[in-house]
């Protein structure tokens, strides 16, 4: 009888199979000290075949009336076993219905299901077998792709998944094979160096954070008279004042980072987007003339705040235990302070001697009124939730940023030695 059924079953996919290919369901792994956290990816047309009522007619409504049939259902079809054979403890903790899509399919709808997998006492996480069958035991071509979202210990944190093997029906001898799972051991260190690369990153390619510190950097070496920006204060005044501000905005982003990632602060993120497009506006007219001359302390620890925020989701959003929060929190930082200290230590001194020329307060004022008009654009955007096109530019322009350095030195060079030049002739040959 079964088998007359998964005939029937393949004959009735074949025939829509000319029509449309069938998605594949996915399941992704987060592979934590003491659980795994995963989550299925269900098609919905695929799934009402197997589970044997509409799910696609008014999709949200049908989950909601059938949902405690599909957590028996999903429970029923997934059996995780430790390597010595111990039961696994499955538990369902989320459903949703989400749109879709598959490069071979096109969109489609899906059931999206949170799981917690809970091995025996004494077995690890890393190791163990993975008896799965949904959809799968009904829809013969079905495939379930098995990937790791994360893993910590091995530095990966959910920014790409890597497969780790199939579930299907082997047709020849009718049988649905269970997936072997072997997760070579990492380690704290690695899992500790993945959260400073990820801090260097997030600087590196974050155009808004770059753009501020490049903005709040333009007027560093100067001296105020009276409401305007005056001559060089000398690389001692430019170091101590560099000094107090970049102090200041770390201990202002490390506080809201530290609260935010542990959850003591969760504001949504468009309000702090739209305040660190602020912070830029702001930032570019102090760099054209001084609106808190002598306060700039004060002002970039409050930015600081405002930035901590938004690098506190992207910790947040990995949902890691308190000692592994504790250590990916730290890493991270470090990762924020390199990277800011690596900018700092390449632009400042082509900026100290930019600000020896005639021409460094053109390029000055034109520097913060380029970062106006992306900070301009960026508070519109995120307050429209609608991309424009010079928002969008700025955003792309990261790309370039390799080529800044080069470019600001020679041009420093070439600017520096004209004038030098031309106040004494006779000096440079």
């Amino acid at each position: 009888m079964r088998t007359v059924l998964l005939l029937m079953l393949l004959c009735d996919l074949w025939v829509k199979g000319f029509a449309h290919p069938m998605p594949n369901s996915a399941l992704l792994l987060d592979i934590k000290s003491t659980e795994v956290v995963a989550e299925l990816q269900l098609p919905l047309s695929e799934l009402q075949l197997a589970f044997g009522k509409d799910l696609t007619s008014n999709s949200k409504r049908a989950v909601e009336v059938n949902k405690r049939e599909l957590e028996a259902y999903i429970l029923s079809h997934m059996h995780p076993l430790s390597v010595k054979g111990g039961a696994w403890k499955v538990a369902i903790t989320g459903m949703q219905v989400q749109n879709a899509v598959q490069t071979a399919t096109g969109p489609y709808q899906e059931l999206t299901v949170q799981l917690v997998l809970a091995p025996p006492a004494g077995a690890g996480t890393r190791n163990f077998m993975l008896n799965y069958d949904v959809i799968v035991h009904q829809v013969v071509t079905h495939k379930a792709i098995v990937a790791i979202r994360q893993d910590w210990e091995q530095g990966q944190y959910g920014e790409s998944t890597t497969e780790i093997g199939v579930i299907e029906l082997d047709i020849p001898t009718n049988t649905i094979h269970p997936l072997v799972i072997h997760q070579q051991s990492g380690s704290v260190w690695t899992g500790f160096k993945s959260m400073i690369n990820l801090g260097i990153a997030h600087i590196a390619e974050g155009t808004d954070h770059l753009l501020f510190l490049l903005v709040l950097l333009l007027p560093a070496p100067l001296l105020v008279s009276g409401r305007r920006w005056g001559g060089f204060g000398g690389s001692r005044y430019c170091m101590k004042r560099l000094l107090a501000i970049v102090t200041a905005f770390t201990l202002g982003h490390s506080l809201t980072l530290f609260a935010g990632a542990v959850g003591w602060l969760r504001p949504p993120s468009q309000p702090v987007e739209i305040l660190i497009a602020v912070s830029i506006l702001i930032s570019a007219i102090h760099a054209i003339r001084p609106i808190f001359p002598g306060r700039e302390i004060y002002i970039a620890a409050g930015f600081g705040l405002i930035h901590g925020l938004a690098f506190a989701g992207t910790l947040a959003n990995l949902h890691l235990e308190p000692g592994r929060m504790a250590l990916s929190i730290l890493g991270f930082n470090m990762g924020i302070e390199i990277m800011q200290l690596f900018v700092i230590v390449l632009t400042v001194p082509w900026l100290i001697i930019l600000s020896l020329t005639t021409k460094y307060t053109g390029i000055r004022i034109a520097g913060a009124i380029i970062a106006g008009i992306a900070a301009i654009a960026w508070i519109v955007e995120r307050i429209s939730g609608h991309a424009n096109v010079i928002g969008t530019r700025f955003q792309n322009m990261v790309v370039y940023a390799k080529w800044l350095l080069p470019l600001l030195a020679v041009g420093t060079l070439i600017l520096f030695l004209t004038e030098q030049h031309k106040k004494h002739p006779a000096s440079i040959k």
